[in-house]
C-alpha cells in the first residue's frame, strides 16, 4: 500500500486517525501555536505545546541525557549539565548521557536495560525523532510506528521510576547529502518532522509527562538567526549538513528542555540601596562588605556564562540571542535603589579581570540583568573549568557505553566491564563537582554625571 505525501497537513485529522484524540470534547479544543507573521511558516500549524508545570526535579537526582547522534554530540547535553551543577547546585543533580549515532526511539528501546537503566535514572530527557523520520515526507505507518516506540520507552524509563521529560524531534536546514533523500523538499522534511513532535505532543499529553518543544524552538530560532546570515557566512543554526546544529541551536535545544523541567532561572539578586549604605543578596551569595559604593560579594551558585560572537552560528552567545534563554533561566540581577545621580557605570571584577557597562539610575533601580549584559565576567574562567570537566565526562561516557558495553569486553562479561568502567568514570564525575568553587567578585557604582 502506498501513503499519501503530505505538503501541508491537518495536524487534528491526524490525531484522530492515529487514534490519539479520544472524545469529541477533546477534539473541539485543539489549538495550535501562534506563528510569526512570515510566509516562512504559512506551512506550518504545530500543536499547542503542553503549559510548563512546577519544578519536574528533585534534589539528588540522577539525570539520564538520552538520544541520537545530536545528542551523541554532547553539545546541548553538556550545556545543561553546566547549568544544572553551577546555576542550581542546591539540587544536586548529577547527570550521564546516553546519545548513539543514527539511533531511533526503536534503538533505543533495545538497549534501555542493559545501558541505562541499571544507573537507576530519577528523571530523563529523550530526543528522537530525527532518525525515525527516515527523511522522507510523513506517511501514517511510519507514524504510528514512532508513536509506538517512542511510548514503549516513556513506559520503560516510568517504569523504572523514571520522571520523564520527552523531546520532539528538532528540524533541518537543509536536506542533508548523505540521506539520499533525492525526492524529498526541505519544506516536506520539516512537515514531517512537526507531524512527528504534534504526535509527541499528544504522547506527552498521555502518558502525563513533559514535553520539550525542540522542533518548533529550533524552526523558530533558525529563521531569527538570519538577522546574522551574509552572502559570505550563511548562519546555519542547524549545521553545516542541515541536521546537526551548530553551538547556538544546541543553545537553543538546552533552554528548550531546560525550560520544559521548570526551572525559575533566579539565580541571585544584588540590591544595594545607596541611601542607606546598605547591600544584601539573595540565598547562595553572601555580602563580604559595602563601602565606597562598592559590594563584595561570595558566590556559590553561578549565572549561566555565554561567551562568544553573538552573530556566529557556532557561538552559544548568538544562540542566547534567538531564545529568552537570559530573561528565563539566567537572571541574576543588580538593583540600585535611591541612587542621586543619574547614569553610573557598573565596574564588575574578579581576579584580575574588570568588566564595564553604563546605564541609567532608573534601569538600576528596575533591576539589570548582570549576566545577560555581560558577555565575560567573573565567574566565566570558573564556569570554563566546570565546561572542561563536564566535557571530559561525557566524552568518556560514549566510550564507556559504545565501545566498551557494547565492545569485546562487555559482551565477555558486561558486569565486570561496568564495574571497571565505573571506577574510571568516578574520577571524572568528580572533577565536576570539585569544579564549582566559591567565586569572589565586585560591584561597584561609578557616577558619571
Amino acid at each position: 500500500m502506498k501513503f499519501p505525501r503530505y505538503s501541508q497537513l491537518s495536524f487534528s485529522a491526524l490525531a484522530l486517525m492515529l487514534g490519539m484524540l479520544a472524545t469529541p470534547s477533546v477534539q473541539a479544543e485543539v489549538q495550535y501555536e501562534p506563528k510569526p507573521a512570515d510566509p516562512y511558516f504559512d506551512k506550518f500549524n504545530p500543536l499547542k505545546a503542553p503549559d510548563i508545570g512546577p519544578l519536574v526535579l528533585q534534589p539528588g537526582d540522577r539525570l539520564a541525557i538520552i538520544g541520537d547522534s545530536i545528542t551523541e554530540q554532547r553539545m546541548y547535553s553538556r550545556l545543561m549539565e553546566d547549568y544544572l551543577t553551577v546555576c542550581v547546585p542546591e539540587l544536586n543533580i548529577t547527570v550521564r548521557q546516553f546519545g548513539w549515532s543514527g539511533e531511533t526511539a526503536e534503538g533505543f528501546h533495545k538497549r534501555m536495560d542493559s545501558d541505562c537503566l541499571r544507573f537507576h535514572p530519577t528523571v530523563a530527557t529523550l530526543a528522537y525523532g530525527m532518525n525515525d523520520s527516515k527523511y522522507r515526507p510523513f506517511d501514517l505507518a511510519n507514524g504510528e510506528w514512532y508513536r509506538e516506540q517512542y511510548a514503549a520507552v516513556v513506559d520503560g524509563l516510568k517504569g523504572a521510576g523514571a520522571r520523564v521529560v520527552l523531546g520532539s524531534p528538532g528540524c533541518v536546514g537543509k536536506m542533508a547529502t548523505w540521506t539520499h533523500s533525492k525526492n524529498t523538499t526541505l519544506d516536506e522534511h520539516n512537515l514531517n518532522l512537526c507531524t512527528l513532535r504534534d504526535i509527541d505532543v499528544r504522547l506527552a499529553e498521555q502518558e502525563e509527562v513533559r514535553f520539550a518543544d525542540v522542533f518548533w524552538t529550533l524552526y523558530k530560532a533558525g529563521f531569527a538567526g538570519q538577522k546574522y546570515a551574509t552572502a559570505d557566512h550563511p548562519y546555519e543554526l542547524c549545521g553545516h549538513d542541515g541536521v546537526h546544529p551548530n553551538w547556538s541551536g544546541h543553545l537553543a535545544m538546552a533552554y528548550t528542555f531546560l525550560h520544559a523541567m521548570g526551572l525559575d532561572g533566579n539565580i541571585g539578586t544584588i540590591t544595594v540601596d545607596l541611601a542607606a549604605n546598605t547591600a544584601t543578596a539573595t540565598t547562595g551569595h553572601d555580602i563580604n562588605g559595602f563601602e565606597s559604593n562598592t559590594v563584595t560579594v561570595v558566590s556559590h551558585k553561578y549565572p549561566f556564562c555565554a561567551e562568544g560572537d553573538p552573530t556566529s552560528d557556532r557561538s552559544i552567545r548568538s544562540g542566547t540571542t534567538l531564545v529568552p534563554f537570559f530573561q528565563e533561566l539566567s537572571r541574576f540581577n543588580l538593583v540600585v535603589a535611591h541612587a542621586p545621580g543619574t547614569h553610573y557605570q557598573v565596574v564588575w571584577s574578579g581576579g584580575t579581570n574588570c568588566f564595564t557597562n553604563s546605564y541609567t539610575a532608573t534601569q538600576l533601580a528596575a533591576g539589570v540583568n548582570l549576566a545577560q549584559d555581560y558577555v565575560s565576567n567573573p565567574f566565566s574562567d570558573a564556569f570554563q573549568q566546570v565546561d572542561k570537566a563536564v566535557g571530559a565526562k561525557q566524552a568518556y561516557e560514549t566510550t564507556q557505553i559504545k565501545k566498551i558495553f557494547h565492545g569485546p569486553e562487555g559482551k565477555a562479561d558486561i558486569n565486570a566491564a561496568v564495574e571497571r568502567t565505573e571506577a574510571e568514570r568516578a574520577p571524572l564525575a568528580a572533577a565536576v563537582a570539585a569544579a564549582v568553587v566559591p567565586v569572589m567578585h565586585t560591584i561597584r557604582l561609578v557616577p558619571v554625571d
